[in-house]
């Protein structure tokens, strides 16, 4: 019996490691909000669970979120800059998780609100052959 890698294997493995580092990239915003070791490893292990899962349900609407990705830099940016200030603004002390969250939530859901509202009448991108989601000739 003869084993071979294929291009199916290639993209198994390429998206296992894109799964992976998207657990790793989130580790610094999870210490950001706590440091207690279950509460990190359950949501990165989750975070590694949900991607697939989120990506198919939202690739029907991705054109609708143009400023999504702003969002999620301004979300960055206030993560990295409430690291950076936490020593100097309350003198060692945690940022309020309750507040951390409350920003991160409301600059996300800005942003998708804002994006469906500017897009909103716009029409939908014709999808490539045998590719669109009420295609009969798509195989998956």
């Amino acid at each position: 019996m003869v084993r071979a890698a294929t291009p199916l294997f290639l993209a198994l493995v390429v998206i296992n490691l894109a799964d992976l580092v998207f657990a790793v990239d989130s580790v610094p915003a999870i210490f950001a909000i706590t440091t207690d070791t279950f509460i990190v490893y359950t949501s990165n292990i989750m975070a590694i669970l949900g991607l697939r899962a989120l990506y198919f349900a939202l690739a029907a609407m991705v054109h609708r979120f143009h400023y999504l990705k702003y969002a999620l830099a301004a979300v960055l940016v206030f993560i990295g800059t409430k690291i950076f200030i936490t020593d100097f603004v309350f003198g060692g002390e945690k940022f309020p998780p309750a507040l951390s969250l409350g920003i991160t939530f409301g600059l996300i859901a800005a942003g998708i609100v804002y994006s469906l509202w500017k897009t909103h009448g716009e029409p939908e991108p014709e999808w490539p052959a045998g590719m669109g989601p009420d295609d009969p000739a798509r195989s998956d």
